[in-house]
Formats: C-alpha cells, sequence, structure tokens
C-alpha cells in the first residue's frame, strides 16, 4: 500500500490497479493459442503481454489479434478486463497525454484524465476488424485531452471589452456534473462523489479528507480509487454520459 503514496493521476492510479490484477499466484492473463503463432502458445499474463507486444519483433497483425481480443473481453467481461486493457495501452496513453502536456501550465492530471476518457469511450465502440486497433484507440485518447488543452488555451485569449464581461463558462462538462450523474444513477455514493471533488477538484489535501472521515491516508486512497473505477467502469457501459465530461469523443 505504501507504494500508491505516489501515484496521483488517473494514468497513475490506472497503472497502479493494472498491477495489482497481475501480480500473485493467479494474474489476469489471456491464452496466447487464441491470438496465434508469434505469441507464446500459453497462458500469457497482462503485464509480459503488454512487453511482448512493445517488441519490434511483434507483427502488426499478431498486435492487432491481441487487441481485438483485449477489447472483446473488456466488452464482455467487466471491469477487471477493462482495467487490464487500459494496462497494456499505459506506454500509448503515456505518450499521448505527455505530447499534449508539453509546456501545459495547468494541472496535468486534468489531461491524464481527458485522455483516459478518451481511450474508454472509444472502446466501447471502435471496430477491431479494422487494422491498427491500439492505434486508433490511443489516438481518441489523444483527441480528447488535445481539445481539452486546446479549449483552455482558447478560453485564456480571450479578452473582454472595457465595458462587457467575458460570459462564464457553459456549465456542462464540468467534472462535478459527471459525479452528479454518477450519484443520481447509484453508481458512486454522495460521500464518495464528495471524497472526489474535494481532493481532485479543489484544495483539499487527501490526508485532511481521510483526518475528515476518521479512517487512514491508504484507505481514503483505495476508497477514492475504487469509486473513480466505478465511474470508469460506467462510462464505459454507458450508465454514466461521457459528453459530460469536456473534450470526450
Amino acid at each position: 500500500m505504501a507504494r500508491y503514496e505516489q501515484y496521483a493521476s488517473p494514468l497513475d492510479s490506472a497503472d497502479f490497479a493494472f498491477r495489482a490484477l497481475t501480480q500473485g499466484p493467479e494474474p489476469l492473463s489471456v491464452n496466447g493459442r487464441r491470438i496465434g503463432r508469434g505469441l507464446p502458445q500459453r497462458r500469457i499474463p497482462l503485464d509480459e503481454l503488454k512487453r511482448l507486444l512493445l517488441r519490434a519483433s511483434t507483427g502488426p497483425a499478431v498486435r492487432d489479434a491481441a487487441w481485438q481480443l483485449l477489447v472483446r473481453r473488456a466488452r464482455r467481461d467487466g471491469p477487471q478486463w477493462v482495467v487490464g486493457t487500459v494496462g497494456v495501452a499505459m506506454p500509448g496513453l503515456r505518450r499521448a497525454a505527455g505530447r499534449i502536456s508539453r509546456g501545459y501550465r495547468g494541472d496535468t492530471a486534468d489531461i491524464d484524465a481527458e485522455v483516459l476518457t478518451g481511450f474508454l469511450t472509444a472502446l466501447r465502440t471502435i471496430d477491431v476488424t479494422r487494422p491498427s486497433v491500439v492505434l486508433r484507440l490511443c489516438l481518441a485518447g489523444y483527441r480528447a485531452g488535445a481539445k481539452l488543452r486546446y479549449a483552455e488555451a482558447a478560453f485564456a485569449s480571450r479578452r473582454a471589452d472595457a465595458d462587457s464581461s467575458v460570459p462564464p463558462p457553459r456549465p456542462w462538462g464540468h467534472p462535478d456534473f459527471v459525479l452528479a450523474d454518477a450519484v443520481a444513477k447509484n453508481v458512486i455514493t454522495a460521500g464518495q462523489a464528495e471524497l472526489i471533488a474535494r481532493t481532485r477538484l479543489e484544495d483539499l489535501e487527501l490526508e485532511d479528507a481521510a483526518r475528515d472521515l476518521g479512517i487512514s491516508y491508504p484507505a481514503a486512497k483505495m476508497r477514492r480509487l475504487r469509486a473513480e473505477w466505478k465511474i470508469a467502469d460506467a462510462i464505459f457501459s454507458g450508465k454514466v454520459s461521457s459528453s459530460l465530461f469536456p473534450g470526450a469523443a
């Protein structure tokens, strides 16, 4: 648990959850025989699969076959496979977020959140029969993150006339509305939404929030992580509208 304290952004949280799923005696894995020749013909833990798919010697046909399997498992078999799929794609998601965040003066966790949201949204509908599955998924994440950054830059560059004021940004798209939607649809509790809002969107340190709740700091971290993944799964399943997120595809 102590290792988790260094993780803060949504991509860090996703990576932490992925590592938890690929450790222990029964790591989340796929059957290499279902992917075909070019990968070991045995059960392949997803962390090993991630390394294999990054090798230059792994051909595009094998890579696409693996990603077709991952996407179908994510759609069919629940949140752990959504987390697993995100984890295998993490190098591409990190690259996308890193490119968008270059020179960004805001909170890069916001960029990470949009990249992840774009990826999860595309995961629901992407055509796996077309080539370059993971490239197209990560590109959807990149577009979502870039849309947020450029929207913020455009808003910041606006200047009001001396006798007029800049109209406020439209309320839809704010993360508060996503949290409210998730509570209304019983995805998370009002207390979980408040924990996320106060520690992600406001200035309250998680340590202070844990003290207010009367729980330990690691327990507060895990409570927030579980709630965030419930929201991610609800967006993936369509229960909570991803259109509430700025930049979502």
